[in-house]
């Protein structure tokens, strides 16, 4: 009867032990995939846009190079294409003028991609605020008026960032379907990884010399794009034509 018990005890700590290993082990899964989980706005303050409710739109980085954005502006003007947004550092722009003018000039709306696209996580609150005031400067200087909306340099940003784009009277504008441009995965991996788009969608595309196929992908897109039915619109009329939708910082 006493080994009876003994051996049931043994069990009972056992499975205890047990239960106990798996429930460390399903928290540590969970913090890792929250960590994971994208930032967009904080609680009750600023948000970042990611997606709105109807049409799509088509944004561009630019950080650094002189050969591509200007065959995708070609790209653009062929295929008629009225609406799109191209996100700009300041330090590209002020050594482009001439590229800055004709992004204007072809209608496109213009958004600040810091100055010198580095990683707002990585920087003091007073290092944001001064890359910021170093966009606005050159932009200033290069008379692009009316700039509202702002993409944070490497697409990482905290709520410090959200907090400081919204003192300067900017949006943060995030994306919803990311094409992977940058990473060159052939022409045929861009157009599927933009097909997955649909109405509200916001697309990151480049236009830096990084993106070296990004221009020869551009028509498969566009083609998709008119065949689902889906009206471009620039980010800011994404947000002016509907709800949009923002995630809460975790």
């Amino acid at each position: 009867m006493n080994f009876f018990f003994v051996l049931n005890g043994k069990a009972l700590k056992n499975i205890s032990l047990i239960l106990i290993a798996a429930f460390f082990t399903a928290w540590f899964l969970y913090m890792e995939n929250l960590a994971q989980i994208p930032v967009f706005s904080t609680k009750d303050g600023p948000k970042a846009v990611y997606r709105g409710e109807k049409d799509l739109a088509l944004t561009f980085d630019i950080g650094w190079g002189d050969e591509k954005a200007e065959p995708i502006l070609d790209t653009l003007k062929k295929e008629n294409v009225k609406s799109a947004t191209f996100f700009l550092a300041g330090s590209w722009a002020e050594r482009h003028p001439d590229i800055v003018t004709r992004i204007e000039k072809d209608g496109f709306e213009i958004g600040i991609l810091g100055y010198a696209y580095v990683d707002y996580q990585d920087l003091e609150d007073a290092e944001i605020s001064k890359d910021i005031s170093k966009a606005q400067e050159v932009f200033k200087k290069l008379n692009v008026k009316d700039i509202k909306l702002l993409r944070a340099p490497t697409g990482h940003f905290d709520e410090r960032t959200l907090k400081i784009a919204e003192r300067n009277g900017y949006t943060v504008v995030h994306w919803s379907v990311d094409s992977k441009d940058w990473t060159n995965p052939g022409v045929d991996t861009i157009v599927k990884n933009v097909k997955t788009a649909t109405k509200g969608d916001i697309v990151l595309l480049h236009a830096s010399d990084s993106a070296k196929q990004t221009a020869m992908a551009l028509p498969q897109i566009l083609k998709d794009i008119r065949t689902k039915g889906l009206k471009l619109v620039s980010a800011s009329e994404m947000i002016a034509n509907g709800n949009v939708q923002s995630k809460e910082i975790n």
